[in-house]
């Protein structure tokens, strides 16, 4: 959840701050409401930082704070899939792939927490 939390920020706050710069390394246009829209999704990041921050001691699987690991893992994955097919059509996007693994690992991560039970490997190590 720390990690998750981390990523995230660091993907709000780089969106809030410097819109123009990132339209333009990515050579979209940088003028008219396309700056406004990557605030927005700073916006919506530094949210879902907050949320996994706040929820890093909670026990996380199974049926247990499910919203919250159906929520990250609909994000990472949806955003996993827009991301390598984003990459799989652009020519040097090696960026694209780096953040298209990131957001696979984090994916996989949140579908085995969501599917697995956190208690049943504590109640084994106990006996």
């Amino acid at each position: 959840m720390l990690a998750s939390a981390a990523l995230m920020a660091a993907c709000g706050i780089a969106l809030q701050f410097a819109p123009h710069e990132i339209l333009r390394y990515f050579g979209a246009d940088a003028s008219g409401i396309f700056p406004l829209f990557l605030q927005i999704i700073g916006a919506l990041y530094l949210g879902f930082a907050m949320l996994n921050y706040m929820a890093k001691g909670v026990l996380i699987g199974g049926i247990y704070s499910r919203p919250l690991a159906t929520g990250n893992l609909a994000h990472f994955l949806v955003g996993a899939l827009a991301l390598i097919k984003y990459a799989a059509s652009a020519q040097n996007a090696t960026p694209v792939w780096i953040a298209a693994a990131v957001y696979t690992i984090f994916a996989v991560l949140f579908a085995v927490t969501m599917f697995t039970h956190p208690l049943k490997e504590k109640d084994a190590a106990a006996k």
